[in-house]
């Protein structure tokens, strides 16, 4: 019934009493190991402070949302598992019954780590792995070695083996830039190889796209943005819509307890309240005032203009 109410309430365009989000994403830490250029955690670029979520947290916000949570995705930003207690964060999520997932650039994955892991229940596992020789992985997975993924995939799909579970559903996520776009066909190769379950190709997200930007790519087909004829800009390449489902139905809470409405706002500068009082902050009037004015004008809300929510784009 909630989700119901969910759905009928966005195509009205208004949140309908008693209805609270069905969708979360948790914050396990913003710190990470790599230095992607594009990325907040990369460049080490936060205002806001740097740390690890604590279970207790955790337990409070499942306590909360537990009965109306059907996916929870313990990541925004930084690598989940540099969390030492990662596992134990997947077990309370499971304890309500929620469907479970992470993603990772794999490094941490040891086959220690790797069965506990599975012996976790997390539901699906999602690799981020750029390229099929480390020259195009490391373009952008700065600092990152790719026998690493590769080694880590491996200790994973073994340890799901040899526990005689399914779970996690493994996912390897490519992401398009110019050093890598001629390889999406190898990965896709590659993918069968190891026996992936799933091979997920996402174009980049670009602070500042431009002509001579090293990781914008030349097929279109791979590019989130076009070039416009006048100007000489690059812009998404899909008109943008004044609404957002995956704001609508979820939102974020960072690991030291902010709730913000989207994953693409990565320095929290939308705060709608703290995960104490989520059922509260997601009924209140400042989150009412922020859905309205991303069904009147989104595009003047920065976060939204670099977002594919509602676009044709592949990601």
């Amino acid at each position: 019934m909630n989700i119901f109410k969910l759905v009928l309430g966005f195509k009205k365009r208004k949140m309908l009493a008693g209805v609270m989000p069905m969708v979360l994403s948790i914050e396990p830490t913003t710190s990470c190991n790599l230095r992607c250029p594009e990325c907040l955690s990369g460049l080490r670029g936060f205002s806001r402070p740097t740390g690890m979520v604590e279970l207790e947290m955790v337990e409070n916000i499942m306590a909360q949302m537990g009965k109306w949570l059907v996916y929870v995705n313990l990541y925004f930003q930084g690598e989940p598992y540099l969390h030492k207690g990662m596992d134990d964060l997947v077990r309370e999520c499971k304890k309500n019954g929620v469907y479970t997932s992470t993603s990772t650039n794999a490094h941490h994955l040891t086959p220690e780590r790797s069965n506990d892991l599975v012996a976790s229940g997390l539901d699906r596992l999602i690799i981020s792995i750029d390229g099929t020789t480390q020259e195009t992985y490391s373009a952008y997975r700065v600092g990152g070695s790719l026998e690493k993924v590769l080694e880590g995939t491996r200790n994973v799909l073994e340890a799901r083996k040899s526990s005689g579970s399914s779970k996690p559903f493994v996912v390897w996520q490519f992401l398009v830039v110019k050093p890598n776009e001629h390889q999406v066909e190898d990965i896709k190769t590659l993918a069968k190889e190891y026996k992936v379950d799933e091979v997920v190709i996402k174009t980049a997200q670009l602070d500042d796209p431009h002509d001579d930007h090293p990781l914008l790519t030349s097929s279109p087909a791979l590019n989130r943005y076009e070039k416009d004829a006048k100007s000489g800009k690059w812009n998404l390449r899909n008109p943008m819509k004044n609404e957002c489902w995956r704001m609508w139905s979820g939102c974020v809470v960072t690991w030291d307890g902010k709730i913000v409405p989207c994953c693409f706002d990565k320095d929290a500068t939308h705060e709608m309240g703290t995960a104490n009082e989520i059922e509260t902050v997601w009924a209140g009037k400042e989150y009412a005032n922020f859905r309205q004015d991303i069904f009147s004008d989104r595009k003047a809300i920065k976060m939204c203009t670099n977002c594919s929510e509602g676009t044709k784009t592949y990601a």
